[in-house]
């Protein structure tokens, strides 16, 4: 699981994960709302690949024109 952190560099807020430095924003407000969707991606990607949520195969079989 990655590590999500901000540090204080002059004017500026730097994002980090994992200690190493990936953005550099203006404003305290918008590194944390950065963060939180970052967390918030992960933890939904997490949950698509989990085997025993997704279906195996499709519900419903498409339905196709038959053609003259």
């Amino acid at each position: 699981m990655t590590s999500y952190s901000m540090i204080k560099v002059g004017n500026d807020y730097v994002v980090q994960a994992n200690d190493k430095c990936i953005l550099k924003v203006g404003s305290r407000r918008r590194a944390a709302q950065l963060i939180s969707e970052a967390t918030d991606l992960l933890n939904a990607l997490a949950v698509v690949e989990s085997p025993d949520i997704a279906p195996a195969a499709p519900s419903r079989r498409r339905e196709t024109p038959e053609l003259p």
